[in-house]
Order: C-alpha cells, then sequence, then structure tokens
C-alpha cells in the first residue's frame, strides 16, 4: 500500500460526468506516496461503473473512495494537472464547497474586477475558465461564481460577527515565484460586513537591513515605511506580503457576506519554504488561539538569473543605472530585500556588463541611464526559465563633456550613516560605493568618512586613489569633519589627504579635534589637501522674526522699539530704509524689518542676516579670510543662500571657488552625483585625483546638476581659473560661452522645474522634495542664461532646451575691477573670471563686506558656548583678525 502523507487540495481542470440529475462540483485530496515513477495525469472517473479508466501507469483508485463518489454524484470529475509529478498517489473525494448566499450583482462586480486585476498582473486564470466565469457575471449566477472560482482560492479569511479574524488554507497550490511577485487568491466570509482594510503580515516579511536615521526616513519621505522601527537587520526574512489594493481593486472590504481578494507574495529565495501568514482588520481583530494566523508550506520555482550586455554611447563595455517593473509597478529586486550592492532606499540597482541580476518569469521592463549626462531610455523584454541570450542595454548620451576637457566629480559621498544600513553591517564597502560612482558616469568620486560607522570605515582610507579606480573613473576615501570636532561650526570636506589622523587624535574621532574649522582646514592643506565646507546652506536660512528682534535690539537706541534714519544707519539693514518703512511714517517697527527679512530671503543676493546655527558654511566668513578656505560647497541645498554666502565673499575680494557635491545618501538619497563640478584638465586618458583637486581649487570648473553644461566660458579669451583678465582703464569686456540644456529633465524642485511651497528660497534644495517625489519629465521650453558682474545679472538671453550646444556672446561695459561668472538658475555656476582694471582689487561692496561681519558676529552668540578654553580664546582671536580684514575691505568699497 502506497503511504499517506500531508494532504495537499489541488485545482484541477473541470471534466463533465454522465449523470443527467443536478450536480455540483468534486475536488480530490492528493497523497505523495513512495512509488517511485511520476504519474503525469489520471484518467476521468466513470461514475456509473464506480471506478476508473487507468492509464498506462496503471493506477487505480480504490474502492472506499468510489463508494463516497457514488454517494455524493458530483458533475464533475478531474484529471490531475498534468504540471504536478506525484508518486504513488491515492485519490480520495472531498467534501463539495460550500455556496454561500451573497447578493448576486455585487458579488459579480467583485469577480469582474478581480479578473481584470489578474489580467493586469500577468497572471490571469485559464481562458476557458475566464470565459465560463464572465457568462457567470453576464447571468448573475452567484452559486457558480463561487464554484469556479474555488480552485483558485489559496486562503480563505473568516470574520466573524464580532469582527474577529480567522483563516484556513484554500484549494490552490501554495506555488512561489523567486523574484517575482506572485497573486494569490483570498476569499472573505465577512459575517460581520465590516468595511475596514484587510491586512496580511508575516514574521518572515519585512527589511533585511536596519540603522537608516529618523531624519534621512524623513528627508526621502520613507516614513510610511517604518523603516526605523527595526533595529537589527534579519538577513532570513525571505518574504513580501501585501493586499493588492491598486484599481480596480479597492483598499477596504466592501462590507458584502463575501468577496475575493487578491495578495501578492515575493519570495527572494527559491525552493520549499516555510512561512506564516496573519490576517487582520485592525487591532485586536485576530481570532483567539492564533486563528487568524497559518503556516504554509510554500514551493518556489527559482528565479532567472539574466545577464547584462551593457555597451556605452561608444560601444565600450560600461556600468549603468537600471529600473526593473513589472506590470503592477513593482520594482525587482524589491528594496525592502536588498543589501550590498543594491540599496534599498534606490529604486535601481547598478550592474556592469557581464554582470546579472535575478529576475522572476515573465514580460518586464527595464529604464536605464548612466547619470544625468545620458538619456533616459525604457525597453521591455520577457524573461524565460530556459533564458540563455543576455538582456541589451545600449546606453545614448546627450552630451560629452569630457569632450571639451570638463571631467565630472561628486566631493562628498557617504559609505555609511543616514539612509546607510548599520546592520547587517556598518555601512558598505568600497566595491559597492565604485559601482554607485561608475554608474552614475562620474569620473571622480570622493568617498568621506565621517561619524558614523568612522572606526569600521576609516579602514578604506589611503593616501592615493582606491585600487578600483580606472583610468577615467577614480576614486578616493577621504574625511568630511561631521559627527565629532568642529562640527558645530560648519562640517567641512577635506580631499586628497595623505594622512587622516589629526596629530593627537591616535587615530580615533574621540580625542584631539579641534573644535573650530579653521585648525582643521589648515592641518589638510599642509599636507598637500584641499578643505572646503559642505552643505552650505545649512544656517544659512533666514528666520525673519529672530533677525528682526536681533537688529532690533542691536540699533534701537532710545528702546522706543522703533528705527530711526538716523539709529537705522549704524547698522546692516536688509533692505533700503524707505523699502522696508511701508507705511512711510519715517520710523521701522519689528513686524516692518520682519516683513522685509521674509521679503528679500527670496533675492539674490541679500542682505539678511542668517541664524548661523546649521553644520553648513558657518565659519567660512572666518577661514576664508585667513586664507584656509579653498571652496563652498553647492547643488545640494537651497541655491539663493548658498550662492548669496559665495558671492558677498567674492565681492570683498577672495578667490573662493564654488564646488559641487551631492552629500549621498544624506542631503539626497536618489543618487549620487545629483550635485556635481566639472573640472577643466584638457583632453587625458588618464585621470590624475591630485590634478583634479587642484583644477577645483583654482575654480577650473563649473558646478551643474548634470542637466545644464557651460562648455566654455571666458572673458577676454581668459577661462575661469587660468587667469586674470585686465584692462587699464574702465572699457568693454568679450564674454563667451557655448551652454547646453537637457532637452529631458525631472520635474523637481532640485532642478527649478517644480516652485516649492515656501517660495523662491528654497529653489535648487536636495534635502526635502518639497511636494511628492520627483516622477514626472520636464521636456524642453528654455533656460534663462545670465551674465553676473558682482552678484547681479548684466545681461541674459534665453536658451533653448534642447540637449544641443548653444554659441552665447555678450559685450559688457565694466567701470571697475570685479568677477564675472556666468550661471542659469538654479542648475549652472561657472566659476568667475575676475577683472582687473587698472591692477586694482575687486571691492565689489561696502555692504558685503558688513555683512560678513555680521554673520561672524551671530555665529560667535551662537556657538561659542561649544568651544572649550583654550580653544575658545584662540577662536577668538581669529574670529577678531577677520572682522578686522573686513572692515578694512569696507572702508575701501564703494
Amino acid at each position: 500500500m502506497p503511504c499517506r502523507i500531508t494532504p495537499a487540495l489541488i485545482p484541477l481542470p473541470l471534466f463533465p460526468c454522465q449523470h443527467r440529475e443536478p450536480c455540483s462540483q468534486i475536488y480530490f485530496r492528493i497523497w505523495q506516496g513512495n512509488g517511485g515513477k511520476g504519474i503525469k495525469k489520471f484518467a476521468p472517473l466513470d461514475h456509473a461503473r464506480g471506478k476508473s479508466r487507468v492509464t498506462p501507469d496503471g493506477f487505480a483508485v480504490n474502492n472506499s473512495a468510489m463508494t463516497r463518489l457514488r454517494a455524493s454524484c458530483f458533475r464533475y470529475s478531474v484529471p490531475v494537472a498534468a504540471a504536478l509529478s506525484l508518486t504513488g498517489t491515492i485519490l480520495t473525494a472531498a467534501e463539495p464547497p460550500e455556496v454561500l448566499p451573497v447578493p448576486a450583482q455585487p458579488l459579480a462586480g467583485n469577480v469582474g474586477r478581480v479578473l481584470e486585476a489578474l489580467e493586469f498582473l500577468g497572471a490571469p486564470v485559464p481562458a476557458e475558465t475566464a470565459k465560463t466565469l464572465r457568462a457567470a457575471i453576464t447571468a448573475q449566477d452567484a452559486a457558480k461564481l463561487q464554484l469556479l472560482l474555488e480552485p483558485h482560492v489559496l486562503f480563505v479569511v473568516q470574520i466573524n460577527p464580532e469582527s474577529r479574524v480567522k483563516v484556513r488554507r484554500g484549494p490552490a497550490p501554495a506555488l512561489l515565484q523567486q523574484g517575482g511577485y506572485v497573486p494569490a487568491l483570498v476569499k472573505v466570509i465577512n459575517q460581520s460586513t465590516v468595511t475596514k482594510e484587510l491586512r496580511i503580515a508575516s514574521p518572515q516579511a519585512g527589511q533585511v537591513y536596519a540603522g537608516m536615521t529618523p531624519l534621512s526616513a524623513q528627508r526621502m519621505q520613507r516614513q510610511p515605511l517604518q523603516e526605523t522601527a527595526v533595529k537589527e537587520g534579519a538577513t532570513n526574512r525571505f518574504l513580501e506580503v501585501a493586499m493588492h489594493t491598486l484599481p480596480p481593486m479597492a483598499a477596504q472590504l466592501s462590507g458584502l457576506e463575501l468577496e475575493y481578494a487578491i495578495v501578492l507574495i515575493y519570495t527572494r529565495d527559491a525552493g520549499r519554504l516555510e512561512a506564516t501568514l496573519d490576517f487582520d482588520i485592525g487591532q485586536g481583530s485576530q481570532d483567539l488561539g492564533f486563528r487568524g494566523e497559518i503556516p504554509v508550506l510554500f514551493v518556489a520555482r527559482p528565479a532567472v538569473p539574466v545577464r547584462l550586455r551593457i555597451r556605452d554611447d561608444d560601444g565600450a563595455a560600461t556600468a549603468a543605472r537600471l529600473v526593473f517593473r513589472d506590470a503592477g509597478g513593482h520594482v525587482f529586486p524589491p528594496q525592502a530585500k536588498r543589501l550590498a550592492p543594491d540599496f534599498y532606499f534606490q529604486e535601481q540597482v547598478y550592474r556592469r556588463d557581464g554582470h546579472t541580476v535575478l529576475l522572476p518569469t515573465g514580460r518586464l521592463t527595464v529604464e536605464f541611464s548612466r547619470g544625468p549626462e545620458y538619456r533616459v531610455l525604457k525597453r521591455e523584454f520577457l524573461v524565460t526559465s530556459n533564458q540563455a541570450a543576455p538582456l541589451d542595454v545600449k546606453l545614448e548620451r546627450w552630451i560629452d563633456p569630457a569632450a571639451h576637457g570638463f571631467y565630472s566629480g561628486d566631493h562628498h559621498i557617504h559609505g555609511a550613516g543616514c539612509a546607510h544600513y548599520t546592520s547587517p553591517t556598518e555601512g558598505v564597502t568600497p566595491q559597492d560605493m565604485f559601482l554607485q560612482v561608475e554608474g552614475e558616469g562620474l569620473n571622480v568620486g570622493c568617498v568621506l568618512t565621517w561619524g558614523p560607522c568612522f572606526d569600521y570605515q576609516r579602514r578604506f582610507f589611503k593616501p592615493g586613489v582606491s585600487e578600483l579606480s580606472r583610468p577615467l573613473t577614480v576614486m578616493k576615501y577621504d574625511l568630511e569633519i561631521s559627527g565629532f570636532g568642529s562640527e558645530a561650526l560648519g562640517h567641512v570636506c577635506l580631499l586628497n589627504l595623505r594622512d587622516q589622523s589629526y596629530p593627537g587624535s591616535d587615530g580615533t574621532k574621540a580625542k584631539g579635534w579641534p573644535k573650530w574649522t579653521t585648525p582643521v582646514m589648515r592641518w589638510a592643506k599642509a599636507q598637500g589637501g584641499y578643505a572646503g565646507y559642505a552643505h552650505s546652506a545649512s544656517g544659512l536660512e533666514i528666520h525673519s522674526q529672530n533677525a528682526a528682534r536681533r537688529l532690533l535690539a542691536a540699533l534701537d537706541a532710545d528702546q522706543d522699539s522703533l528705527l530711526t534714519p538716523a539709529e537705522a544707519a549704524r547698522g546692516l539693514l536688509p533692505d533700503e530704509f524707505g523699502r522696508i518703512d511701508s507705511d512711510n511714517d519715517r520710523s521701522i517697527t519689528q513686524s516692518e524689518l520682519a516683513a522685509a527679512h521674509d521679503r528679500v530671503a527670496d533675492q539674490l543676493p541679500n542682505l539678511a542676516v542668517p541664524e548661523m546655527n546649521g553644520v553648513g558654511a558657518m565659519e567660512i566668513a572666518v577661514s576664508t579670510a585667513l586664507g584656509a578656505c579653498d571652496f563652498i560647497s553647492a547643488m545640494d541645498t537651497p541655491r539663493i543662500a548658498e550662492w548669496n554666502m559665495w558671492y558677498h565673499l567674492l565681492n570683498c575680494g577672495f578667490p573662493l571657488k564654488v564646488s559641487g557635491e551631492t552629500d549621498f545618501p544624506c542631503m539626497s538619497g536618489g543618487r549620487v552625483g545629483q550635485g556635481r563640478v566639472y573640472v577643466q584638465l584638457g583632453q587625458v586618458k588618464k585621470l590624475d585625483f591630485a590634478k583634479w583637486c587642484e583644477g577645483l581649487a583654482r575654480g577650473r570648473s563649473y558646478v551643474s546638476d548634470g542637466f545644464a553644461h557651460a562648455l566654455q566660458f571666458t572673458v577676454n579669451g581668459i577661462a575661469s581659473g587660468f587667469g586674470e583678465a585686465a584692462l587699464a582703464a574702465p572699457g568693454k569686456i568679450a564674454v563667451r560661452a557655448k551652454v547646453a540644456f537637457a532637452a529631458e529633465q525631472p520635474r523637481a524642485t532640485a532642478h527649478g522645474g517644480r516652485f516649492p511651497p515656501g517660495g523662491r528660497r528654497w529653489i535648487g534644495d536636495t534635502v526635502t522634495m518639497h511636494g511628492p517625489p520627483p516622477s514626472e519629465v520636464e521636456r524642453g521650453g528654455t533656460r534663462l542664461l545670465e551674465v553676473v558682474v558682482n552678484g547681479r545679472p548684466a545681461a541674459a538671453k534665453d536658451v533653448e532646451a534642447d540637449g544641443k550646444i548653444h554659441e552665447m556672446s555678450f559685450d559688457l561695459p565694466v567701470q571697475s575691477s570685479c568677477w564675472v561668472a556666468l550661471r542659469e538658475f538654479p542648475q549652472l555656476h561657472t566659476n568667475p573670471v575676475n577683472v582687473k582694471v587698472g591692477g586694482r582689487p575687486i571691492r565689489a561692496s561696502r555692504d558685503s563686506a558688513r555683512w560678513c561681519i555680521a554673520t561672524i558676529e551671530q555665529l560667535w552668540r551662537a556657538r561659542s558656548q561649544t568651544l572649550p578654553e583654550p580653544q575658545r580664546a584662540e577662536a577668538r582671536a581669529a574670529f577678531d583678525q577677520a572682522i578686522a580684514t573686513y572692515r578694512r575691505i569696507a572702508a575701501e568699497s564703494p
């Protein structure tokens, strides 16, 4: 006798009975035996003779089973599905499904939506079954609809009159597809007629990582995913489960006594897998005795390792950014199941030519690109179980800055902290970060070790570039002083270091580091490095009420809460007195001051003094005046605040340069290289990182989001960073440029395509999205290209955003020494060319020098308490020295 093992109820094709009396549907329980030969199918049962017509395999049904069959007499007998390979099997009849009384019209509507959703998800019911179901829908035959769907039900959820939930298995097989979302039918018997959301969960589901910071979750709008609630990554979580609630399905139960829902089940692994699934309709709805949950032994078919053939625009093998989706919009691999090299907080994955990606069988789409210099392309493809041919990915550039001698870089990237996980590992490896850099088409990636995971990440530092580097793609580990040391007075990026241990620190972050930024910047420069401030606008925001109160307290000599023209003349107002005095009564109130600060915060440049209480370019007016700072970072925080600080320092004649950064994945986790600097090196076959950094510090560059480019910018034939233009006397200058703007780019605040609710002052920001995550594409239009002289537009022209290179020329009068640059707000800014008239230094604005003094004084008020002695006294002396410098510059300026 074959041995009986755990039963599994199998849905099988229908076969008509010969009886004339009314019959219902029959199902058979299959027990696995110990036979040895696989039986492909069973012959239909002959009810009248009480025996089966056997197959050549010699299978027969025992008499007890046939006795039960004759007693019941059903309309259908059933052959076993050919896809199953069962051996030594015994067949017995099961009880017929219960047909519940339910209004036919709403049930028919529900079943119709189920059929439509299953078809959309790429898992339609068999054509013959669908035809019969649609006939039953048209006839509004509730009983037949239930009988026809019963073989496809995987779970039966029953909600009793007290809204308690219990679940049992249905007759459908528990079959899954590794790497894919498999829809399964849920039969909901709703005795309480509640209209709540039916939810599903599993202890085997959920994220496999942990450690994202709450601030990163907020910035990336991931709080609803509750990722920060998980404190330890569990790599054994192989399952993902979710109710399918996208149209035409509904998010909540209808209240009908019987309806059908769809659950989507994903498995990371293949083979036989046991998981517990839990259904509920809210807190406290689970039935007693764990009857709301059910253990299921799934069988998961293996996914397909699809090999990728990735070719660059010139035909060379390369890396690319890829997003794989199915018809339901699900991203593969699912983000909750990702570990490096795939990052859970990105939709995309990165692969090189010859790499593979594990995908489910079926029809998918792939969206691919390689950073903003490339077009975003999409294609549909079919994955088969015997996939042999590679998936071809052919990239297309719309612009090639390197062909013009410009090499892109992102000087601020992290391999740990913020959105990176701390479990199962403390951040990710250089191999993972290099794949991101290469996949986004960056020529240079600077991965900066900082406070989080400091001891783990600092092991990747080397005096030179990483051994992973390639001729035109290089990566180096350096430092950001953040999370330790001088962070309270601004985070600083230190590039091209030979030594990452500050004297007296003993290789740790816990001791020896200065609490203000100028000393650490001098230490970096002494070893051949370069220093600049990170995410510059953090702390440069304008708080209009606070600024008004401070100014009134400083200038109101008679303490009458009003400023007269004489009192106002003693200080630096955010605007002209007459424009602030809105009621023309020859006095300024605190509310008028606050309104003026709020108004000018949307202007560039402006004289509103910021709070100086963040982690951006706080100490920059001091370190720049003392010759310690090489650059200010831009392109990741609000553009007006970034550029406003830079403009005022340039107006004082300092040679401060601008560089582009992302601060990945802290300010932005979308991708590395969201903010970029393009450094002019000429045509090279191999990048020299030290020379690239030198070009950055000399200003032989422009900053951009990658969708806007200044491939040439000269003033009287002099390019930025390559010298100064000289005029013996006031006269004209010739500005020449070649610019290009992408024909397509994301419609987002970061690129200027979406106006933020908080006003113009937030344009360019990548820290928060100021709206839903960008999904729309902005196509075409024009961009306003401006020639900026001493921070103010001197000429402008509209340029088509068509992906083509446009030659531009401007001839401008110059009366005194000045700096000249090209910009397109907020996407593009060149470094300036200084124009010296009569050999005199640039002294563009007395108010700029006074504004710099005001920021130093406000920083001391806001942060000096963080400085211990004797560093406090040393910093005070340096601050005073800088203030004295600005006072001298103010006296020399108009």
